[in-house]
């Protein structure tokens, strides 16, 4: 087939020209990359060679070549892995094929610092190559065919395409280097790179052997290829054996990261099920972390094999954050998705995991020390909306987790989420044997909701629930460490104990006073209220709607709405004040044309504060004007 030249993805021009510009710091990456990405190749092969091994042909040996050529000015990485077609080229290579591309450009800010990171977190990959390169060839062969493909380009906004020959399965990049960027021809650099970031790779990575000395003291000349790296696993090498610059450096590699991991662990199980298991937690939320059909994070290995790149089946998904991998003992080589979904193994591992992970979170949040207490900070602030759904969806695991969790609260009137149920136990009252919480749309609309009221006359905190997962995850967590949760804008207020007799029989004087009236408001507002009664959990509000503790929540009933679903909406109890002025006046207008509009105005005032929609704003707005100048 003849040259074929085609543009970029438009994505792709911005990335090349930002990462160009922007890593120009660090250039050495590229090689890190580049390494990482053969690596990933081999892997690949290994994997669909399980049940076709004639995919290796005969050169069953997986390896990495690293070469330069100071005349040429050209570095070149190969490797014996599973190669590309054609249609995968232009697939991986010639755009972004992935999940919060469009918001990864939306936070850049044009501070090459800070975007020097966004770009790390995104994965510079292939076109890290650019950085030192002002053009790249690469020739591959897709394992199992024939004929190979070369793709060439200056990084300019175009590539070109030729269908060519290759004797050999796999991929060749070759870097032609920029003028400026001598520095890489040399092979102690190029060394010093491989050792420093890639030294974990378990494949040998090769370079050309350098001349040594015969035992005479004459010069050898160098011969043939050596390995550069340790070449075997680092999960398998004992803990103290591994330095933490270590550790990040293989993080980097699994995870495509370019930040250093917050924390990480690493353990073998032995047993009916033995495994080993290096688990990371990222500094940094990516891109497309809400993305629950995501299908990699954590990579299963069977005895040093790599099998597949699957976070749902090795981990549950409010754990999808997590990165590392998992190398067991006992699972069979050909081992399949569906054997996977259905297998006991798989279960036991995972449970180990989970408990891993978790007690890796427990150690930074109940820490004494500041810098642990830091990342966590850290932590929850990247990744506690995902952690939360685990609440919801880990019954074995939810009182554990709702322990990890952290909210805003009445305590410090902060948007800031740094309350745990366990410190809100601290401060509870004196007979309190309630968790309070109030669960809005926004911060905003929780702190300032009505129902609070009497919670701050009476000095008892309520936690702020603004989370869109908030109604979710906490339906199911109805007590924690024997205290039960409620929300205080369900079901009848009980603060009896902490109420005197002489505020108890004022309460049911004013409740008997307002009788009639409130007989009056349920003619008028009819089916559109379940029930209309006194309340004393208001001190500077009207009125407000609270639903009986089976029913569905006005903000839960909200948010499924806004998702397309079709919910029957449960009717709301309105509670009025019996102390509020505006209360005074329903009773002064008792017997005029006129009760009739203040009570929709009072039923509209506590709907509209509770976040609600009206369903005809304009009569509200005609209703309101008439009472005001009527006034």
């Amino acid at each position: 087939m003849s040259k074929e030249t085609l543009g970029f993805q438009a994505e792709v021009k911005q990335l090349l020209q930002l990462m160009i510009h922007s890593l120009y710091s660090n250039k050495e990456i590229f090689l890190r990359e580049l390494v990482s990405n053969a690596s990933d190749a081999c892997d690949k092969l290994r994997f669909e060679a399980v049940n076709n091994d004639g995919l290796f042909g005969n050169d069953p040996e997986l390896k990495i070549h690293v070469d330069f050529d100071e005349q040429a000015k050209t570095i070149t990485v190969s490797d014996s892995g599973i190669g590309m077609s054609r249609d995968e080229v232009i697939k991986n290579i010639g755009t972004i094929a992935r999940s919060g591309t469009k918001e990864f450009f939306s936070q850049l800010s044009g501070d090459k610092q800070k975007d020097a990171h966004l770009i790390g977190q995104f994965g510079v990959g292939f076109y890290s190559a650019f950085i030192i390169a002002d053009k790249v060839t690469l020739t591959t062969r897709r394992a199992g065919e024939e004929s190979a493909t070369q793709w060439e380009s200056a990084g300019d906004g175009e590539f070109t395409l030729e269908t060519v020959e290759k004797p050999t399965r796999g991929t060749t990049i070759v870097l032609h280097l920029k003028d400026g960027e001598e520095e890489f021809l040399n092979d102690y650099r190029l060394r010093s790179i491989i050792r420093k970031y890639s030294d974990h790779i378990t494949l040998p990575i090769l370079m050309p052997a350098q001349a040594g000395y015969n035992d005479d003291g004459s010069i050898k000349p160098a011969e043939g290829f050596e390995t550069v790296n340790q070449a075997n696993a680092l999960w398998t090498r004992s803990k103290s054996d591994i330095t933490p610059e270590q550790y990040t450096e293989f993080y980097k590699h699994v995870a495509h990261d370019y930040e250093d991991p917050l924390a990480w662990s690493h353990a073998k199980v032995e047993g009916r099920q033995e495994y080993t298991e290096l688990l990371y937690v990222p500094k940094r939320a990516p891109f497309d972390l809400y993305d629950r059909e995501r299908r990699h994070g954590v990579k299963l290995y069977v005895r040093r094999v790599f099998i597949l790149e699957d976070s749902e089946k090795l981990l549950p998904q409010y754990l999808r954050f997590v990165r590392g991998v998992i190398d067991s003992a006992n699972l069979p080589l050909n081992v399949s998705r569906e054997i996977l979904q259905h297998s006991k193994d798989i279960e036991q591992i995972k449970s180990g995991c989970v408990k891993k992970v978790l007690g890796l979170l427990e150690s930074m949040a109940n820490s004494d020390e500041a810098e642990e207490q830091a990342k966590y900070t850290t932590f929850w602030g990247e990744f506690g909306k995902v952690l939360k759904e685990g609440v919801g969806e880990d019954f074995a695991n939810k009182e554990r987790i709702a322990a990890l969790c952290r909210f805003a609260s009445t305590h410090n009137e902060s948007a800031e989420q740094t309350v745990s149920l366990k410190d809100y136990l601290g401060r509870m009252k004196e007979g309190q044997d309630q968790i309070y919480f109030i669960t809005a749309d926004s911060y905003a609309a929780a702190k300032n909701s009505p129902h609070l009221e009497v919670f701050r006359k009476k000095g008892i905190e309520v936690l702020l629930l603004s989370d869109r997962v908030d109604e979710w995850a906490f339906s199911g967590l109805t007590e924690f460490e024997g205290k039960k949760l409620q929300s205080v804008a369900k079901g009848e207020l009980n603060l009896e104990q902490f109420t005197d007799e002489a505020e108890k029989q004022e309460q049911e004087a004013a409740a008997t006073e307002l009788k009639d009236i409130i007989e009056q408001m349920k003619t008028v507002l009819g089916d559109s209220v379940k029930d209309i009664r006194v309340t004393h959990r208001l001190t500077d509000s009207p009125a407000c709607l609270v639903v009986e503790n089976q029913d569905m929540s006005a903000n839960l009933e909200r948010l499924l709405k806004s998702a397309g679903q079709d919910v029957k909406a449960s009717k709301p109890i309105l509670e009025v004040n019996p102390t509020h002025p505006l209360v005074g006046k329903l009773k002064a207008e008792a017997a005029s044309d006129k009760f009739g509009d203040w009570t929709h105005l009072i039923f509209d005032q506590a709907l509209l504060a509770e976040g609600g929609q009206l369903e005809d704003p304009a009569s509200f707005v005609k209703r309101l004007n008439g009472l005001m100048l009527a006034m």
